[in-house]
């Protein structure tokens, strides 16, 4: 599968954001021309071998891959009493479109190098506002009706080998083919996303090629350090060993609070750590995860924006009080094969609910229950289906900053007088046009979206198209 993200050096993401409706006729035949160009590539690639189909070899010491996404996705038309600046609206479509250039080099011995080039077009829903849980993470929190481009990353990874028995890695997208021991040393420093490295899920990471909900893709309290398009400038490091691996890493925060811009200077920062350990249960392989994040900034404490808003009788305004101070969090995640074809996974996650999310999304605590399933029982064994049920919720405090007619960095009615949970269901259904063309439907539903019980439920439905060589 296609992550799009750093291909996992233990083996197998895109950070969600604001991307764009496509308005001009011009850009729209331009995105359907590189698709169809893209697919007729891949299928001759088909056609001519193995070879031409994978161009990183074991000896490789220059790789090339490229991927294409399409999204359209639209909301029906729900309850809405009231609107306010992040509410999301009724019956509206929207439509996203990626592509990517993954140019790869080996540099020194256990040494690669990767650039990363992409085209982006298109908005979110409601420019990627209204819910907590936001239903596509091809959507990112800056858009144009016009493709641009941007480099999303650029980096270099070295493995030092400690010993113990050879593994094979296929040649993907920001990953050399060949082996590799089992116990090592892995250093990744440059630019590039902390979901290519933390929080990683076979079953739920990839809104390229599983779920588009940004809380199915990632835990929803995991607020990583990331520009608003889901990328950092940082160093990790891990270090495999027997069926362990423990990860740390070192990541710049942007200026402000879901900025485009990062933070020159390092002087906000990030600290994430994770505990990994691999098993076996009735034969099959699983994992869990323990992720542990916490950011050094400027943020604002909730309750100091809504007593100053009271005292100045004037609206809230979180950053009239942003003070440097810390926020932390902690996540699990649990993935379990039960048989060739099925797969079932889970999250769960907690955050500090007294001050501003910095740069993910508005949830102080999530559960994530779900499962795939491969197509091969019913033929097809290159299709896959999964669904996937979430809760997110807020603090006490985070509600009353809200109701105050606080913003969040997603979320914000104008008002708050019926709190509740944020439950989403999301299912899709991946068809394998060909072994590397891929069309999804996909169909969430989501109740209290903002957590707002006067609102909804919203039902939303996307199609996607991906493409990748």
């Amino acid at each position: 599968m296609f992550t799009g993200r750093i291909a996992r050096p233990a083996g197998t993401p895109r950070r969600p954001g604001h991307a764009a409706r496509a308005h001009g006729i011009g850009a729209a035949r331009g995105w359907a021309w590189l698709c169809l160009g893209l697919i007729a590539a891949i299928a001759h690639a088909e056609d001519v071998g193995p070879a031409a189909a994978t161009p990183a070899g074991a000896d490789d010491r220059y790789a090339v891959h490229a991927q294409f996404t399409f999204v359209d996705q639209g909301s029906n038309a729900f309850t809405a009493p009231y609107q306010g600046p992040n509410s999301l609206s009724p019956r509206q479509n929207r439509e996203t479109a990626d592509a990517t250039l993954y140019l790869g080099a080996r540099l020194w011995p256990g040494a690669e190098g990767w650039v990363d080039a992409e085209a982006d077009q298109g908005f979110g829903l409601d420019d990627t506002l209204g819910v907590a849980g936001f239903p596509s993470g091809e959507a990112y929190k800056v858009g144009k009706n016009q493709p641009y481009l941007r480099l999303p990353r650029a980096f270099i990874r070295q493995t030092v080998e400690l010993g113990g028995p050879g593994e094979s890695v296929e040649g993907a997208a920001n990953q050399f083919a060949g082996t590799r021991s089992a116990d090592r040393w892995v250093f990744t420093v440059g630019k590039f996303g902390v979901p290519d490295v933390f929080d990683v899920n076979q079953y739920a990471h990839d809104p390229r090629g599983d779920f588009l909900n940004w809380s199915a893709i990632d835990a929803g309290t995991f607020d990583y350090a990331a520009d608003a398009w889901g990328f950092t400038v940082g160093a990790s490091a891990e270090w495999y060993h027997g069926p362990w691996t423990l990860r740390g890493g070192f990541f710049d925060l942007s200026n402000v609070p879901n900025s485009p811009d990062l933070e020159p200077g390092f002087h906000e920062f990030q600290v994430v750590g994770e505990a990994e350990k691999r098993h076996e249960l009735f034969g099959r392989p699983g994992k869990l995860l323990v992720t542990f994040y916490q950011s050094y900034g400027r943020m604002g404490l909730l309750t100091d924006a809504v007593r100053l808003a009271q005292a100045m009788n004037a609206p809230v305004d979180i950053s009239a009080v942003r003070r440097y101070r810390t926020r932390a969090g902690v996540s699990t995640s649990f993935e379990q094969q039960i048989s060739d074809d099925l797969g079932v996974f889970a999250r769960a996650g907690k955050a500090g609910g007294n001050v501003e999310a910095y740069e993910f999304t508005d949830i102080d605590r999530t559960l994530e229950l779900g499962a795939s399933l491969k197509g091969a029982r019913w033929g097809r064994s290159g299709d896959t289906v999964g669904v996937a049920a979430m809760g997110n919720g807020i603090s006490a405090t985070r509600q009353r900053y809200l109701n105050a007619g606080g913003l969040g960095v997603l979320v914000g009615d104008g008002r708050l007088p019926h709190p509740g949970a944020e439950r989403i269901i999301e299912s899709y259904y991946s068809l394998a046009i060909l072994p590397q063309v891929f069309v999804s439907a996909d169909v969430q539903r989501i109740f209290d979206p903002a957590y707002n019980r006067d609102r909804g439920p919203v039902s939303v439905t996307a199609l996607r198209i991906h493409a990748q060589f």
